[in-house]
């Protein structure tokens, strides 16, 4: 039936807006029908009908208040809030429980107590413990009495491990922390036969230290005492990961407790140790320098449940974190060499310390990288041997800005185990849950292994003189193998003569130098081991055959040309494909672009892996490259080199904006690649002196101090060209001050074949040496600068390319010698001028110089008496002063050197082109005229 609008109108003070005061009109009415007006009255008696007497609502309530207050009852607005309390404080002991546990084995208070641990915080009292609250999310029967919670949160999160992990934002990652930490109840499993293991261990951390510290006394070791629970860390988690089917553990860290793990861990023979101590030992190699004993790396094998497991340490100079990046670029060339994708077969560790893990910031750069596409490895298991002091700094208020050394762990979600280093079960207990949680989800994971350092710095140092209170407790406390081993006398594992022989076993294989890690001794075939022994017998670059037919070039160049349907390019990039399609058939001179795709594309036609990383190496710095095409229909990408030979392993990364952790990676990787080209382009050469630390320490020192080949090539963009200080030099000169010993191999290609036969070169003579590359930049698309088809269907690479100009060889009364981009000048203005007796002669390889082919070249004239040295840099820097000797040595007495540049300048360049054009005319007048 339908409602007309009077009807509506008639009922519309009945509606829900006015319950509040209907109801109140109710109550009154209840208590005296004469108290409300006779409308309502009546209404209410019509509502109720032959309805018995009915009590008012407030008085139901207030009925209810007071049996509240009675013994026994507990009202429920109270018992709600208490049950919210409950699930307050829980939270509250996993968000900060970690600052009330009990990490220092010096007993140093770590933080204030946590205000909002106490239950009374958050309105519980003494007689809320017997009371049964449900037990939320925590782990355990679904009611529990407080006690028995406070109680569990604790043993779990305030004893000797307290863990940060809510800052994680996967809800699957936390809930899975909470079961594996609250499901155990903050008691540690380790069975007796690990106890045992752990004790073994313990005694030969101690047992080295012991030895070497009273058979060499006073000499640097960088002693792990006081630390000694990383090596039965180190050691069951290297088993432990075995079971989870690692292959391999590739394991990076500094000098502190170093010697201990080479010999404990990894089986190095302590006579080889002995003998670095006494200086016995001597390089067999005339140019290697060697390096102090606690930077050296080893590698080896030890068994698992899981099968064998290879370990390899990584060699370390004395700067501490960056040797973090390398062991990760060489776990990641490791997986690509097993095709790991999954991330299951190469596990990477990283020890660090507890001042540089906070201090340095290649650390920040590192976990930054850790789950990018070009440089994830699946998770790294992070230990910070945390000795509570930074060389001589020990207030945490010098030290960082952080509440802990490892905050930094938390920019990645990582989960942070602290725990208490003189508590073996529970580090132990730590290390499974780390490696179970890195194995599961394949991200970084920290343990924070709180100990302390025994002695100083070093052996000869005083640490009382600065730490005085700290160090008067360390003095009178027993080590971290007497306090277990009497905890597992209590426990009726072993008595205390079974302590003592575990002791004289292992000083006895000391005294007999003999092997005291339980490695694998038998030669072990490995289908996955690197191939360096058809690289160590050559030391010079060799300038081998690079010569590509014509008909395969077309070839390659038609397969990379060819896109996918539908595949949209800009326009800009289309004219320089279509100009490539040119190119390979004739019909123009070939630019950078293209002969260094080409180069690319046939060493992966080969089967050599290929791997280049940079800023913007996709599309290149300066828009010539594009080995990676965009669609602009849909934002895919397409590399087309990845066609040439599908399965093989095809990499053409834009890094992320970093220079010392990326370059460091990639020198990891082609440690452990000597297979793939791999490149590391700067976006400007200059912005390579970011990473001057890994020019210096490994790539130009490796082979010389660890006997470590490295194929890494660097393109380094540089040329003067007016775009001022910090877009003009790679400094070149810095790299020609490193050369030495054949160590590396320094060019400066000045056409695109060269570039061609060059970057052949580099995978296809029988060495394995860095390449420091001083790529173009305004060259890129100079049309003199370019080349024919011919040159790379019949050429080489050539070390000096000679010019005589219009002159015959018996004009020639000037030889001008230089590098790069201002050959193009100089050669302009001699033919523009038709001077005919100055030869330009460039010299395309500065490093190895080639002295030999620049004495021929100087013979060739006769009547020169003039060889000038010409360089755009200032004189201080560039070329000049490093390779002045190699000149002097190419010419005869009838000749006389000069220098013709840039004056001294302490800044690379000027910052105003019209001056920048003014020095580069008057260079180019005083070479040629």
């Amino acid at each position: 039936m339908k409602r007309t609008l009077q009807d509506l109108y008639q009922s519309s003070h009945l509606s829900d807006g006015n319950a509040s005061f209907i109801e109140a009109l109710y109550e009154d009415w209840l208590e005296d029908a004469s108290r409300v007006p006779r409308y309502w009255a009546e209404l209410f008696a019509n509502l109720r009908g032959d309805a018995g007497a009915e009590t008012g609502h407030l008085d139901v309530q207030e009925k209810f208040r007071q049996l509240g207050r009675l013994p026994g009852t507990f009202d429920h607005q109270v018992a709600d809030r208490k049950e919210a309390a409950v699930v307050k404080l829980i939270s509250a002991y996993r968000l900060r429980g970690h600052e009330n546990a009990r990490l220092s084995p010096l007993g140093i208070p770590h933080y204030e107590p946590v205000a909002d641990l106490d239950p009374a915080f958050h309105d519980l009292d003494a007689s809320d413990l017997e009371r049964e609250f449900d037990r939320g999310s925590l782990v355990g029967p679904p009611r529990m009495k407080l006690r028995e919670i406070v109680e569990l949160c604790q043993r779990v999160y305030c004893g000797s491990v307290g863990i940060e992990y809510l800052h994680i934002s996967d809800t699957r990652k936390r809930r899975w922390l909470q079961e594996r930490l609250e499901g155990v109840r903050g008691i540690p499993v380790v069975s007796d036969e690990e106890r045992l293991r752990i004790l073994r261990m313990l005694t030969a951390a101690e047992g080295l230290e012991k030895y070497l510290h009273t058979r060499y006394v006073g000499q640097k070791r960088f002693s792990l005492e006081g630390g000694d629970s990383l090596i039965p860390l180190l050691h069951e988690a290297i088993i432990h990961s075995g079971s989870h089917g690692v292959e391999e553990v590739v394991i990076g860290m500094a000098h502190r407790g170093r010697l201990n793990v080479l010999v404990n861990i990894l089986g190095k023979s302590p006579a080889m140790l002995f003998e670095e101590f006494e200086g016995q030992r001597k390089e067999d190699n005339p140019l290697r320098s060697g390096d102090v004993k606690y930077h050296l790396g080893f590698a080896s094998d030890i068994q698992t449940p899981g099968g064998p497991v290879h370990m390899a340490l990584a060699f370390n100079p004395s700067h501490l974190e960056i040797v973090d990046p390398v062991v990760l670029g060489s776990a990641r060339a490791r997986q690509v060499r097993r095709e790991d994708s999954k991330h299951e077969k190469v596990m990477p560790v990283l020890i660090h310390g507890d001042a540089a893990f906070s201090g340095q910031g290649v650390v920040m750069e590192l976990f930054q990288m850790s789950e990018t596409r070009g440089f994830g490895v699946g998770g790294t298991l992070h230990v910070v041997v945390n000795n509570q002091v930074g060389f001589t700094t020990s207030n945490p208020h010098d030290l960082r800005s952080t509440l802990y050394c490892s905050t930094i762990a938390k920019m990645v979600h990582a989960p942070i185990f602290h725990v208490n280093g003189d508590d073996p079960d529970a580090v132990h207990h730590v290390m499974k849950i780390a490696c179970d949680f890195r194995m599961r989800f394949k991200r970084d994971v920290v343990i924070d292994l709180v100990c302390y350092r025994r002695h100083g710095h070093n052996e000869a140092d005083e640490p009382a003189a600065t730490q005085p209170l700290m160090y008067k407790t360390i003095r009178g406390m027993d080590t971290t193998r007497r306090k277990y081993a009497d905890q597992l006398i209590e426990r009726g594992l072993v008595d205390e003569a079974q302590v003592q022989t575990m002791m004289d076993e292992y000083r006895e294989k000391l005294d007999q130098g003999e092997q005291v890690a339980d490695v694998v001794t038998e030669p072990r075939a490995n289908e996955y081991a690197a191939r360096w022994h058809d690289f160590d017998h050559v030391d010079e670059p060799c300038n081998v055959d690079t010569a590509v037919p014509l008909e395969r070039i077309r070839r390659l160049s038609r397969q990379l040309t060819e896109l996918p349907d539908g595949f949209q390019l800009h326009n800009r990039v289309k004219r320089i494909m279509d100009d490539r399609r040119k190119m390979a058939a004739g019909k123009i001179p070939m630019d950078w672009g293209f002969a260094e795709t080409m180069a690319y594309a046939t060493l992966i036609e080969d089967s050599h892996k290929f791997r280049l990383v940079g800023q913007d190496s996709g599309r290149g710095t300066f828009f010539h490259r594009h080995a990676v095409l965009h669609n602009q229909a849909d934002g895919t990408t397409y590399t087309p080199l990845q066609s040439i030979n599908p399965g093989l392993h095809v990499s053409v990364i834009d890094s992320l904006l970093s220079e010392e952790a990326v370059l460091a990676f990639e020198y990891g990787y082609a440690t452990a690649a000597p297979d793939t080209l791999v490149i590391w382009e700067a976006q400007f050469g200059d912005f390579a002196n970011g990473a001057q630390v890994v020019i210096d320490q490994f790539i130009t020192s490796g082979e010389a101090k660890w006997g470590r080949l490295c194929g890494l090539t660097l393109l380094l963009p540089h040329g003067y060209e007016g775009q001022g200080p910090e877009h003009s030099s790679a400094r070149l000169e810095r790299f020609l001050q490193l050369c030495a010993n054949h160590n590396i191999q320094v060019c400066v290609p000045s056409t695109p074949a060269q570039m061609f036969h060059l970057l052949r070169r580099q995978v296809m003579q029988p060495i394995r040496k860095p390449l420091v590359v001083m790529t173009p930049k305004s060259l890129l698309r100079s049309k003199a600068a370019t080349s024919q088809m011919s040159v790379l269907t019949d050429g080489r690479f050539q070390q000096v390319i000679g010019d005589r100009g219009p002159g015959e060889a018996e004009e020639i009364k000037r030889v001008v010698f230089c590098s790069g981009k201002v050959y193009y000048d100089l050669a302009e203005k001699r033919d523009a001028e038709n001077i005919r007796e100055v030869a330009v002669m460039r010299v395309e390889q500065l490093y190895p110089f080639p002295e030999a082919d620049m004495r021929g070249f100087v013979n060739e004239f006769p009547n020169a008496r003039e060889v000038v040295w010409c360089q755009e840099e200032p004189q201080n820097q560039g070329a000049w002063y490093q390779s002045r000797h190699h000149l002097q040595a190419c010419i005869t007495d009838a000749h006389e050197l000069k220098y013709v540049g840039r004056p001294h300048s302490a800044s690379p360049a000027v910052g105003y082109y019209a001056a920048h054009l003014e020095e580069q005319r008057a260079l180019v007048n005083e070479a040629i005229m």
